[in-house]
């Protein structure tokens, strides 16, 4: 659903400048084009409401996870969600995870949101490129996304990908931004691209890591606090970024940045990895199989 949610996302970068092309001399034109493409964006979210009400029931045939397939077990009044809040306030790694999480996340945003702005400060005429530059850094990231959700699942090696993710964005951004200026528009380009990769490739290992460092606490409970803290850091970078930008340059915004997701980079180096999904399961098939085997025994003997 996330990798979705970006599809959406590049889509946003590319139809805007292709429905309202750049007309500054025809007024009128520019708010017909607006109002097209608002009532157009209205009338596909009327039809997926619609759908999602008769379609989307209220919880799935089987647990989508492990974390769910232990709640039904316990009485419904056993379960709080304001309990859930509190025991994941007081897991320090989990605390530290939803900082550095938001921090990353939130710079994404705000890139996204300023991407325009940024572009035309350092290059003139250049909107439809813009909207290109915001499909190559959203879908480069859909890869990167898939790519590292795979590395994953292969490696289990949670904190290292997330780290090692987490440190390629920083230099990434900081690529991108020391190359922005430099009258090149095909090298940014290259440089948005890796730096979707890294940036929206991060999106799912912190949302899988936070699984990890809180199990047996609900998946929806952490990611809600994850993606909460995402579109707080968003608001808030996107406003600095933004004044930055339009007093200064975007150099000045885009260090701003840089100098965030250094800190978050420190915050994630210091994340105790505590793998308690996954030293569950393994105690869980550690017991199964000696199970196997004394069954195996006995009809031996």
């Amino acid at each position: 659903s996330r990798r979705e949610n970006r599809l959406g996302t590049a889509i946003g970068f590319l139809l805007p400048p292709v429905l309202v092309p750049y007309t500054p001399d025809d007024v009128d034109l520019t708010g017909h084009n607006i109002s097209v493409m608002f009532y157009g964006t209205a009338a596909a979210s009327t039809v997926l409401f619609i759908l999602t009400v008769i379609v989307i029931t209220n919880r799935p045939p089987l647990p989508p996870s492990q974390a769910q397939a232990v709640l039904p077990d316990s009485p419904p009044e056993d379960y709080s969600y304001k309990q859930s809040i509190l025991n994941l306030i007081q897991n320090k790694a989990f605390v530290l995870l939803l900082i550095s999480y938001g921090i990353l996340t939130g710079s994404f945003y705000s890139v996204s949101t300023l991407l325009n702005q940024m572009i035309t400060a350092c290059y003139q005429n250049q909107e439809l490129n813009t909207g290109r530059i915001g499909l190559t850094l959203v879908v480069s990231g859909m890869v990167g996304s898939i790519l590292c959700g795979l590395w994953l699942d292969h490696t289990k090696t949670y904190k290292m990908t997330t780290l090692s993710v987490y440190a390629l964005s920083l230099v990434g951004m900081v690529v991108f931004t020391f190359t922005l200026n430099l009258n090149n528009i095909y090298l940014v380009f290259f440089t948005a691209g890796v730096l979707g990769f890294f940036m929206t490739g991060y999106l799912p290992l912190g949302f899988e890591f936070g699984v990890e460092i809180t199990y047996p606490e609900s998946e929806g409970t952490s990611s809600g606090l994850l993606n909460a803290f995402a579109q707080i850091f968003g608001i808030i970078f996107t406003l600095i970024q933004g004044k930055l930008t339009t007093d200064y340059k975007p150099l000045a915004g885009n260090l701003f940045l840089c100098t965030w997701i250094f800190l978050g980079t420190l915050l994630t180096a210091l994340i105790k990895s505590e793998l308690r999904r996954h030293n569950v399961n393994m105690a869980a098939n550690s017991k199964h199989l000696q199970a196997v085997s004394d069954t195996r025994f006995n009809l031996q003997s």
